[in-house]
């Protein structure tokens, strides 16, 4: 019988012991329970007030009641149990064989789960105890001393047991076979309870293992009791879903091991590549902080981008007519770019040829030496070999003169022609060249005349040194050219006096030398 009570104190034990774990108020630094006995003989300050046996506070004080009863303070410092509720029960337990005392407690019973637990203990408002927790008389209780046990063997009490053993006899005496059937019947419960008991006695190190390091796991989940219960009805609402689908879970169980089969070589590359992967996640790693700024810094960017996305969308509505219509040229393009791939790819080996043999390079090469070979040198260098060519020609002029016409287009051959090649149009190059040069040398520039439709065209222009005997064509014989003294003044056409003019002109004399003279 003591295996069979022992088993039951143990399981109490930890009943008691998941509960309060499980039961565990939040942190609190006062929490002070004041529990009323019947009898609390020997129990003294700073005894032991513990719970499934493990040490959660000490006694604090004690008083007496107005109704002659001890009022037991309980100090309670583990956090996990600083939440008795109405149900909790305490007993006065003794410690050791020489007197020593402790409380046990039961800070709530077992319940069911999903069962809603019963309210905290009340408070006391005021009087004695203020701000304590009230147990009242009717949890508490205190175990019999071994010493009133031994106490039976002593008078008077040894004749009031043989008395109390002599009445149960008497009133046993007349139920004797009912009393054997009993035994009977319970002998085989008897058996398996002794089987029960052996199989704990060689499992009593596990036991005491668990009961010590069910604290350490018991705690986290006091902490977290709310979510362990939802967790616990969330697991409830799983698996009643699963028994609603248990068809096609085994359906699915069913195909499980082709499943697997088919998935293995999968796991093996996907396990080669996390191999793979590790020095890219580990940098990863290390530039998280890098990435985490870029992304906090990417939603200002993005808002301030919503007006230009915004625009672009206004303008792909304008944009949408303008490719649709586009399409034909888009077409031709696409022709032009099959029919032009040849000419590309040859034009790009010359490139490439070119860029291969530094062919800029010796094409600049082969200028400078030509143009160092075609030109002369003395002692003080190279020098420019040109032909100057001196008469009544040479001179460079912007609009027909009298006599020289070899740049301009041959009139009929009258006295209309001679006019019109004197009061002719001018070349509008030829009007903008000496603008540009009169502006460069800081001379009057002279007033472009705007040139008729014909007068833009270009002319070709015929030099000296391409017509060297070429005269200017006249319908009738023109008088012989006598060189004139210039200070003398002479009758002569406008034009011809615009001419002299122009003669003794810096501009004319320059572009005398850059464009050459005609005869």
């Amino acid at each position: 019988m003591r295996r069979v009570a022992a088993v039951a104190v143990l399981i109490a034990a930890a009943t008691a012991f998941a509960i309060v774990g499980l039961g565990a108020g939040d942190d609190e630094a006062d929490y002070k329970v004041r529990a009323i006995f019947e009898n609390a003989g020997f129990v003294i300050p700073g005894e032991d007030v513990k719970v499934a046996g493990v040490r959660v506070g000490s006694i604090e004080s004690i008083d007496v009641t107005e109704d002659f009863r001890a009022a037991v303070v309980l100090d309670i410092t583990e956090p996990g149990y600083q939440d008795f509720r109405q149900d909790a029960e305490c007993i006065v337990r003794p410690q050791s064989l020489i007197g020593e005392r402790f409380v046990e407690c039961e800070p709530t019973q077992a319940r069911a789960a999903g069962e809603e637990a019963p309210p905290e203990l009340e408070q006391i408002e005021e009087g004695d105890g203020e701000g304590q927790y009230l147990l009242p008389v009717e949890r508490n209780a205190k175990a019999v001393d071994l010493d009133l046990i031994n106490n039976i063997m002593r008078e008077p009490e040894r004749e009031r047991l043989s008395i109390i053993l002599s009445d149960l006899g008497i009133g046993v005496a007349g139920r004797g076979r009912d009393l054997s059937d009993v035994i009977r019947r319970a002998d085989p419960a008897l058996k398996e309870i002794d089987e029960v008991l052996k199989i704990l006695a060689d499992q009593n190190d596990v036991l005491s293992n668990l009961a010590a390091d069910s604290d350490a796991v018991l705690e986290p989940l006091a902490r977290e009791r709310t979510r362990v219960s939802g967790a616990i009805e969330n697991a409830g609402e799983v698996a009643q879903a699963t028994a609603e689908r248990r068809a096609d879970l085994e359906a699915d169980i069913e195909r499980l091991p082709a499943f697997l089969r088919e998935l293995r070589p999968t796991m093996l590359r996907l396990g080669a590549l996390s191999d793979e992967m590790t020095p890219v996640l580990t940098d990863l790693g290390a530039v998280a902080p890098d990435i985490n700024r870029m992304i906090l810094e990417l939603g200002p960017f993005s808002r301030a981008a919503v007006p230009a996305f915004e625009s672009l969308g206004e303008a792909a509505e304008t944009g949408t007519p303008a490719v649709i219509a586009a399409r034909p040229v888009v077409r031709d393009l696409r022709q032009l770019a099959s029919a032009v791939r040849p000419v590309g790819a040859n034009l790009r080996r010359v490139l490439e040829s070119f860029q291969r043999t530094d062919g800029i390079e010796r094409a600049m090469d082969y200028i400078f030496y030509q143009v160092a070979a075609i030109n002369g040198f003395d002692s003080f260098g190279h020098y420019l070999r040109a032909g100057l060519i001196v008469n009544q020609c040479a001179n460079y002029a912007v609009q027909p003169t009298f006599g020289c016409s070899a740049n301009f287009e041959a009139r009929a051959g009258s006295s209309r022609a001679r006019a019109a090649a004197v009061d002719g149009p001018r070349d509008p190059v030829l009007q903008r060249t000496a603008a540009a040069l009169a502006k460069a040398l800081g001379l009057p520039v002279p007033k472009v005349e705007r040139a008729p439709s014909d007068a833009g065209k270009p002319r070709k222009r015929r030099t000296a040194a391409a017509e060297p005997e070429k005269r200017p064509v006249a319908a009738e014989p023109a008088p012989k050219a006598t060189p004139t003294p210039r200070a003398t003044p002479a009758p002569a056409p406008k034009a011809e006096t615009e001419a002299a003019d122009d003669e003794r002109s810096r501009t004319e004399t320059l572009l005398d030398y850059l464009f050459g003279g005609d005869e």
